[in-house]
């Protein structure tokens, strides 16, 4: 890492796979998105131009690795080892939602472990920090041997359902997985409220089926809360339960909504009274379905780890 000259502070980016959610993040910051052109040349190869100044400068791109994920994967690592050779004093890479996550394990000796593959390459592109936003197993933080700010959408989350009764309310996880979270909103939006969680069976990749439940919801209207919604079956299959179980409505929010082929449509057509993501991928909001932004919980990220490094900086020169 360089040491910070005293020209500009930092510098922001972003990628084409949320252009919208960068220029959120610098209008926050009372800036601009810095210029870069990331391109196609004829023969499918992606190609990087960086023109803003990033020699000696605290840079962050934003870029989440939502579909397609291997194009906006491989535009991120360009990107970070033009910033490095053109001499960035720091590149941290801000993955709102962090693709090929729900590979961390393996299931059979013959397969890759891909969400700690993707962890070394953005280490090799150059990288020297990484933030992202609710990875769906926590153990991947572990993956990382550098620096990793993992942030949590649960408060604006919350914050969407703000109004609701909370004496009439339940929360729901959707897997074991989704506990503490479903916890953590339960919390912020109704203390008193029950948590019920939904146990479900995988019969193959990419397909849920909701088996048994734990937890009141008779004649409570039941929030669904998880990390992430792609076919929508996980979700599908939660709110059928809760439904058989008695509850009198059911509503969901997910931080990413990846949104497989066919999934909005069915989420449309189901019983589900409204849907709410978040910002971190591109969704355009429509009948029951709301985006809510998290744009200021990268902000607050950004300005903290920025500070630390002038700190630094500061502190190296007075000596």
């Amino acid at each position: 890492m360089q040491p910070v000259d005293d020209r500009s502070s930092f510098l922001v980016f972003s990628g084409n796979a949320n252009p919208a959610l960068g220029a959120a993040i610098a209008r926050e910051m009372h800036t601009s998105l810095a210029a870069i052109t990331v391109s196609t040349f004829r023969d499918g190869e992606t190609r990087v131009v960086v023109h803003s100044d990033v020699g000696g400068r605290d840079v962050f791109v934003i870029q989440p690795t939502c579909p397609p994920v291997n194009q906006n994967l491989v535009e991120l690592l360009l990107m970070l080892d033009a910033f490095r050779r053109a001499g960035a004093a720091r590149c941290t890479a801000v993955l709102p939602y962090y693709g090929y996550s729900r590979q961390e394990k393996r299931t059979t000796p013959q397969e890759p472990i891909s969400a700690k593959l993707v962890a070394n390459l953005l280490a090799v592109a150059g990288a020297d920090q990484v933030i992202t936003m609710d990875l769906t197993v926590g153990a991947i933080e572990g993956f990382f041997d550098l620096p990793l700010v993992h942030l949590h959408a649960v408060p604006v989350l919350a914050r969407a359902f703000a109004g609701v009764d909370p004496d009439t309310v339940a929360i729901v996880a959707p897997d074991l997985g989704a506990v503490k979270r479903a916890e953590a909103f339960q919390q912020l939006l109704a203390p008193q409220a029950p948590v019920a969680v939904v146990f479900k069976e995988r019969p193959h990749p990419d397909e849920a089926a909701a088996a048994d439940m734990v937890g009141n919801v008779r004649g409570r209207q039941a929030i669904i809360v998880d990390d992430i919604i792609s076919t929508g079956a996980t979700l599908l299959g939660a709110a059928q339960m809760v439904l058989q179980r008695g509850a009198r409505s059911v509503a969901a929010c997910a931080t990413h909504g990846v949104f497989a082929p066919g999934a909005v449509e069915a989420l449309e057509a189901s019983p589900l009274s409204r849907i709410v993501v978040t910002d971190t991928i591109p969704v355009e909001p429509r009948g029951k379905l709301q985006v809510v932004s998290v744009a200021s919980l990268f902000v607050e990220a950004i300005r903290r780890i920025h500070g630390e490094l002038r700190l630094v900086t500061m502190a190296s020169q007075a000596v």
